[in-house]
């Protein structure tokens, strides 16, 4: 990245000076650089400078001088200057500037990859609600976020594995169950309650209804724990079906959906309680068995197998972990909780500990609450169901693309008031439509071409773009790989759309200032014919990386 090349030129220039005697021998700091918010400071700007000072003993500005005399002169740079209290503001050459519109034509859509992960094994484990019915639309913002930073890792040279956790074991799955075979008797007539605690979705009438029409009373025929266990496979099964579909209209995949009850049936379960009894980390009260985290710094010792002989939550959760780690062998491990599950972070950690798994190779992502509006009031009923909204029926009703975008405009840690009139709104205040129609601008551009006879010159003269609108965009163009490296550090996809609306609004203003098309001018036309190709393939990339269609006509 030139980001680092940047910052590499600036280190070796300190490490010069202090071999030449300008600056006193220390042991200087890491050197970083960012883009000021003035763009009259230059394009780069450090502060190296005032961090060496109290190391130094020096002032600010002389230790900068004393850098700024040993920096080597290389194409991509204009200049550089030193800017009270000590800054370093770095200027890039124009005309180098302009050449970049080829090396970007020529990366195509690998423009703004790296060789971060250089390989290495991430899964990352996104969703995964309990399969008992249709997906709420609160767990959109999961699939989006997940679904995205594993693009973000694929782009950044990741191996990626994306995993939906299916919670088919278990107290709840049974109450599933339960509930099925209650509104199946009441759909035959049968006066049977619903289970305490037991699911009262509407939904489950529909399924009831469903299960009627194909095989009449067969399961009240059946004694009754196999018939809950029967009919509770059926509804994991029906469910799965649903949110597969349902999360493919968003646009969300996975590599394999995984079986908590495979935990069980294949032994790993059985692997970690041998490892963590022979670790002294097992012990038995009250009837249950229970993991002393307490011996490790954890909070509280938890439960592992209840008192009734059924594992614990928390038990599955270890051995799915072990099973990722140990088993299929990750290097790093991703998960995307809701942020009331951060109180289970430290408990996974401590458990990572016992099986002598780092626990630095686990990653939590936490997210916030997302609120729906209508016409600027919350929206909590479902039209169809009637007790919640649906992932299903928000996508029908404003479409994929609108949906991650919207999902995708805050950090994860904030809550999210997600409009449903705003989402569909075909103006610059849609931040969607904006960003799309920069794209469909660009395509009516070369459409227009087309029409008229343009032959596109993969050579034109780039010297030619000197305008001030031209070479922001080719800036902003440049930035990507930048952008990349940040969401995939910070796992903070929602810098994506900011640099999507940023690329949107500097192709916007190109537009308004620069004819593209002009047969008196037809060899800076053809320069411009490049930067708007350019553009076209960046923002189609930013737009594949959030998921999102990339629409020729709007």
């Amino acid at each position: 990245m030139l980001r680092d090349d940047i910052v590499a030129l600036l280190a070796a220039a300190l490490r010069k000076a202090q071999k030449k005697g300008d600056l006193p021998k220390f042991d200087p700091p890491a050197v970083a650089v960012e883009h000021p918010k003035d763009a009259s400071f230059g394009d780069y700007s450090s502060n190296v400078a005032m961090q060496s000072a109290r190391l130094a003993r020096m002032a600010p500005v002389k230790i900068a001088a004393a850098i700024l005399r040993h920096l080597p002169q290389v194409d991509y740079l204009a200049g550089a200057e030193v800017v009270h209290p000590g800054f370093i503001n770095i200027h890039l050459n124009e005309s180098w500037l302009a050449r970049q519109v080829a090396v970007v034509r020529r990366a195509g859509p690998t423009w703004g990859n790296l060789d971060k992960g250089q390989g290495r094994r991430v899964q990352v484990e996104y969703v995964s609600a309990n399969p008992t019915g249709p997906l709420h639309f609160g767990g959109a913002r999961n699939a989006v976020l997940g679904d995205t930073l594993a693009n973000l890792l694929a782009a950044a040279g990741y191996r990626v594995q994306r995993e939906y956790y299916v919670n088919d074991a278990g107290l709840q799955i049974r109450k599933f169950g339960e509930s099925l075979l209650a509104r199946y008797a009441q759909a035959l007539g049968r006066d049977v309650p619903l289970p305490e605690e037991g699911y009262h979705g509407a939904y489950l009438q529909e399924w009831a209804a469903e299960l009627v029409r194909a095989d009449g009373e067969h399961y009240l025929q059946m004694p009754r724990a196999e018939a809950i266990t029967a009919l509770t496979e059926w509804g994991v099964q029906r469910t799965l079906r649903d949110m597969e579909r349902d999360l493919g209209q968003l646009g969300v995949r996975f590599d394999r959906w995984f079986s908590e009850k495979s935990l069980y049936e294949d032994g790993a379960f059985g692997e970690v309680m041998n490892i963590l009894r022979g670790r002294g980390l097992l012990r038995e009260k009250d009837g249950a068995v229970w993991f002393t985290a307490t011996a490790l710094g954890g909070s509280k010792d938890e439960v592992i197998i209840r008192s009734n002989g059924t594992p614990g939550y928390f038990a599955s959760d270890i051995a799915y972990h072990y099973d990722k780690f140990v088993r299929r062998g990750f290097d790093w491990v991703i998960d995307v909780w809701a942020v009331d599950h951060q109180g289970h972070v430290p408990r996974m950690k401590t458990a990572l500990q016992a099986l002598e798994i780092d626990p630095a190779r686990l990653t939590v992502v936490l997210y916030d609450l997302v609120k729906l509006l209508r016409n600027g009031k919350e929206v909590k009923l479902s039209k169809r169901a009637g007790d919640m909204v649906t992932l299903a029926e928000v996508v029908s009703e404003v479409g994929k693309d609108a949906v991650r975008f919207m999902l995708l405009t805050r950090s994860n840690e904030a809550t999210i008031d997600f409009d449903l009139a705003l989402a569909v709104q075909e103006s610059s205040e849609n931040p969607v439509y904006y960003v799309q129609y920069a794209y469909a601008r660009i395509a009516s551009i070369f459409r227009k071409a087309a029409e008229n006879g343009w032959q596109i010159d993969v050579e034109a003269d780039l010297s030619l773009l000197v305008h001030p609108a031209e070479l922001r965009l080719v800036r902003r163009l440049l930035m990507l790989p930048e952008v990349i490296d940040l969401t995939v550090a910070r796992l903070q996809p929602h810098h994506l759309t900011y640099y999507a609306r940023d690329l949107a609004a500097e192709f916007h203003q190109f537009y308004r200032d620069c004819q593209v098309l002009d047969r008196q001018n037809e060899a800076l036309s053809q320069s411009r014919l490049q930067l708007a190709a350019a553009a076209k393939e960046v923002l189609g990339r930013v737009l594949a990386l959030m998921g999102m269609n990339a629409p020729e006509r709007m």
